[in-house]
């Protein structure tokens, strides 16, 4: 797995175009407990739009089902585990388990994905992009037809 831990502000050249893991590091001790911060630009390769959270999904539920024409995401699991399955043009696939709330993944725009989660699981997403429906591709036939230059 590919880790990018000293994020500079994005560029084409010089920033992954497949997920990867983020570590968001940590401050603090077991005795008083810990801090992750997650700055624009500094551990976030994009101006920050939006930012949502989903809880209590129950674990027998597959979330996502959909890419982005435009949209970059940061997933983070600040509570409990989930599992993504990312899936690039050119059927690239990765899988990650996200259980510790110091570490998110990077998607970029036209990665397919799905997430499951432990039921206590407390996702948090972070988005270059407000919502917007026309943006999202739902349907896999039509991710199937996108060609690997899209990446």
């Amino acid at each position: 797995m590919f880790y990018i831990t000293g994020l500079k502000k994005r560029t084409k050249m010089s920033y992954s175009d497949k997920p990867c893991l983020i570590d968001f590091g940590k401050i603090g001790e077991l005795n008083i407990g810990y801090l992750s911060v997650a700055e624009g630009h500094a551990k976030i390769p994009f101006d920050i739009k939006r930012i949502f959270w989903s809880y209590y999904t129950p674990e027998s539920v597959v979330r996502g089902r959909h890419a982005h024409h435009k949209t970059e995401m940061v997933l983070i699991a600040v509570s409990g585990w989930l599992i993504l399955t990312t899936i690039m043009p050119g059927n690239e696939v990765q899988t990650f388990r996200l259980d510790k709330p110091n570490v998110g993944v990077y998607m970029p725009p036209y990665c397919w994905h799905t997430m499951q989660y432990s039921h206590s699981a407390v996702q948090l997403v972070i988005c270059s992009e407000v919502y917007k429906p026309e943006d999202y591709i739902r349907d896999w036939e039509e991710f199937k037809q996108l060609p690997k230059s899209k990446i």
